[in-house]
This record gives C-alpha cells, structure tokens and sequence, in this order.
C-alpha cells in the first residue's frame, strides 16, 4: 500500500520503521488480530533499512537447529559477546537476547525464511551462526510477504516527524508523505528506526571531524529523526553517541548503502599500516568474527581517518574475495606508489615484520594457530608470516560505519519510559534500542538477534496494550 488516503486515521500499533525489528514486531502484533501500520521513510525498492545488508543470524542452540551444527550453549554466546563488548553490556537484556534465539530460528523459518547449508572456512560460524539463504534482502521480502497475507498496512516515503508525548502516552504520530502533512493516532507505537548514523552532523558533533571520513554502510535514510524527538521530549536514553558498530570497508565503497559487499576479510593474514606505513594493532588478534568489529575504531584513530592493507600471493587466497579488485604490484616500492604510501618506510617496516616472523610450519587460516611474531610492536599474535611472495596486494581502508548505539533504554518488555515513569504505549526494537545491550564493540549476527528477539518482544506487548 503506498497511498496515504486510503489508510485508516487509527490503527491498534503503529510501527515506524521497516526493517528486520520492525517486520517481526508487525507479524507478531498482526496475529493476535491487531490492526497494524508500517511507516517506512524509505522507497520500496529500498525498504527493510540495514536489514537488506544483513546475511546472518547468531543463534544460541542446544544441539543441532537447522543449518546448525553441534552446539552453542548460553554461557558461552554470553562470554564471546563480553569479549568484544569488554564487559560493557547489560548481562539481564543480553542473557533474555541469547536464550530467546533458539526458538526465533524456527520462527523465522515459520515466516517466509530460508537458510543455506552450514558453512566452513575462515568465518568459523557454522556452529554460531545461521545464514540466510539470498542475504538480507530475501529475508526483508520474505517477511513483507508474510505481513501482507496478515492484513499489515505498510506506507513507503512516510517520514515521521513527531510523536506527541502527553503524560506518559504517545497521542498521535506526526509524518509528511508525498509532500503533504498527515497525522495517526494508535493504540500502541513501536519504534524500530535505526540509529542516526546517515546523519553526518549528528555523527561529526559526537566524534568531530574524523566522522567527515566516515563512510556509511548501510541505509542513508537511518538518520535518527525520530530518535532526537523523543530524546528532546525526555525519554530516558541509553549509550554513549560515539560508540557504533564500525568495521573497516574498502576505502573505494560509496559514502552511503555499500552494504555488506564492502567489508574485507583479509586483515588476519595481512599487516595493516596507516598513511605513514606504519603498524598500528595486532592484526591476528582472534578469529576475524570476533575481531572485524573493532577495526573501524581502530582505523578512525589513524591520521586522516584511512589504513591499508598489504597482504602477498600466499594469502591471495585465504579470505572471502572483495568486490572491488585488490591493488596489485611485483614489488612492494610499486605496490606503495599506487597506494601512495611513503615506499622507504613501508620496505621497513615490511622487513622488520617479516624478520620477527619465525615457524610458519603450524600456519592454519581457520583457527587460532599461535604462529606469532618475536620482539615486534605490536605483535602479531596469529597467522603471522613473512610478506615476501610477489605478486603483492593492496587495499585501503576507511571506517564503515553501520549503526550508533546512543538509543532508547528499554527495559524486557521492550517498553520506554521517562524520569516519570514507563511510557504507557511506546516500544523500541531493533538498532534504536541496541545501545541497552551493547556498550561498545560487536558480534558478528547479534543485531538480527537483537532486532528478532526485542522485534517480537515489542509486536506482543503492543498488541497486549492494545486489546
């Protein structure tokens, strides 16, 4: 439905935004038999906000679920995501994520999702992470198929402006499409609109101007409206607006939308050097799921906000191919001209690591093989051999920004509240929200868990309200 006329003035829930948080809570609210309303501030053909880069899905299971092999017990998905989160995450809404997981793989596969086979390899997530089979933009289609059969009114181009607060209850909704002003009322408002990370400005006033070279992954239309309305009218917010899921990204990727394709693999079995030609981190930290996250920090800590990426044939092979082909030389002075490195200071400092290099004889790209560098800093702690086998490759790399993590604190109901008290009727889920469970860092597939789980969570509470 894309015409603003032929909607109802009121609905049961109204649910702003119109990814993968937002389909599960409108599914879950429709099958109770709510009235329900998607305003999604996108065109359809780009509907589903970062959801359409996703591709997986990391799910806690007691023995084998779907494409999942053995097992993933909760403490230990609970302990990997204290490792990349450094211990800042709220251990209550995390254990609540985690355990729900297992039964919302089943769920999905109940609404329109399809998953491949397990996969091997250097990702190393056959046992933690479910894929979807055609990415994101399937399971975004899938479950737009399925809230349709269910009776979901959805308006593209609807770009809410204002929720009216009133004593702990949201009044009406407040949204323009096709250049004309309209208003809704609802039973139940869920917000599930992303964080504000399109939004420049936003990103430059938290960080300064190193967010000028910041590129965008996903949605340019995540630029956090609704977000900065509700924060303006008091309601209680959680996380710091410097702290965002960033990873690094080809430095060619477009500002905005790159999405998924864009990300590099190939930092473990590489050395990453700044515009100087200089190491900056241990590149062989852990396994990349765990690790790739911290990049687009680290990489945003460099002078002029840009890293690169020199790798040789040896290791041409071992990482899941880039859409944009590597920058490529006989000699490591050529392959520094085209990268515009300074070549002097990149031949020392490719010497120096590969003198610090020892045994490679227990080299093993898809696990921790503790081949390590002697007396370098920083070390190189795995998969740490000599760059020394021509042809040689290079990428640059910027910081890819997917979403921030300053959002609405919720409790486990999903529910906002105010210094007042809980806002009767208004909900978030998805990456609005993330920020009460993430402090800082990532874990590969814990947004769609996030989003699934507090998406459901918010879709039966508001239908509760409701009725």
């Amino acid at each position: 439905m894309n015409d603003a006329t032929s909607l109802a003035t009121s609905y049961d829930v109204a649910i702003i935004g119109g990814g993968n948080a937002a389909l599960c809570a409108a599914m879950t609210a429709a099958e109770t038999g709510a009235s329900v309303l998607i305003l999604e501030t996108a065109p359809k053909p780009y509907r589903g906000g970062n959801s359409r880069h996703t591709r997986n899905f990391r799910c806690m299971h007691s023995g084998p679920l779907g494409p999942l092999v053995e097992d993933y017990s909760e403490d230990e998905y609970l302990a990997d995501l204290m490792k990349v989160t450094g211990g800042k995450t709220d251990e209550h809404l995390a254990r609540l994520a985690i355990r729900s997981s297992e039964e919302c793989l089943p769920w999905m596969q109940d609404h329109g999702v399809h998953f491949q086979p397990s996969l091997s390899g250097t990702l190393s997530l056959a046992r933690t992470n479910a894929f979807f089979m055609g990415g994101g933009k399937s399971l975004v289609n899938a479950y737009y198929r399925t809230a349709q059969k269910l009776g979901v009114d959805v308006l593209y181009e609807a770009h809410v402006t204002h929720l009216e607060l009133n004593d702990n209850h949201i009044d009406w909704i407040d949204y323009t499409h096709d250049r004309a002003d309209h208003r809704v009322t609802a039973k139940s408002v869920i917000v599930a609109s992303g964080g504000f990370q399109a939004d420049t400005d936003w990103l430059t006033r938290a960080w300064g101007p190193a967010a000028q070279n910041f590129l965008i992954r996903g949605t340019p239309y995540n630029r956090g409206v609704v977000l900065a309305d509700l924060l303006d009218q008091d309601v209680d917010s959680v996380g710091d607006p410097t702290q965002c899921h960033a990873v690094a990204i080809d430095g060619r990727a477009p500002k905005f939308d790159g999405g998924i394709v864009t990300r590099l693999d190939c930092v473990p079995f590489s050395i990453v050097v700044n515009k100087n030609a200089e190491r900056f981190y241990d590149e062989g930290e852990d396994v990349w799921p765990k690790r790739y996250a911290i990049w687009g920090r680290l990489v945003a800590g460099q002078p002029d906000q840009v890293g690169y990426v020199i790798i040789d044939a040896k290791s041409l092979d071992l990482f899941m191919p880039s859409v944009f082909p590597p920058l490529k030389s006989d000699t490591l002075e050529g392959l520094a001209a085209e990268m515009g490195l300074p070549a002097d200071k990149l031949r020392t400092t490719v010497d120096t690591f590969n003198a610090a290099c020892g045994d490679t004889s227990k080299f093993h790209p898809t696990e921790l093989d503790g081949v390590t560098t002697t007396g370098l800093t920083p070390a190189k702690t795995n998969w740490a051999r000599p760059i020394t086998e021509p042809p040689f490759y290079g990428y640059s790399l910027r910081t890819g920004v997917t979403f921030t993590y300053l959002g609405l604190k919720v409790d486990e109901n999903a529910q906002c509240s105010t210094p007042s008290g809980p806002i009767k009727n208004l909900w978030a889920a998805g990456e609005t929200m993330a920020g009460s469970i993430l402090g800082q860092g990532y874990l590969a597939g814990f947004g769609m868990t996030i989003g699934t789980v507090f998406g459901r969570i918010a879709g039966r509470e508001a239908a509760a309200y409701a009725n």
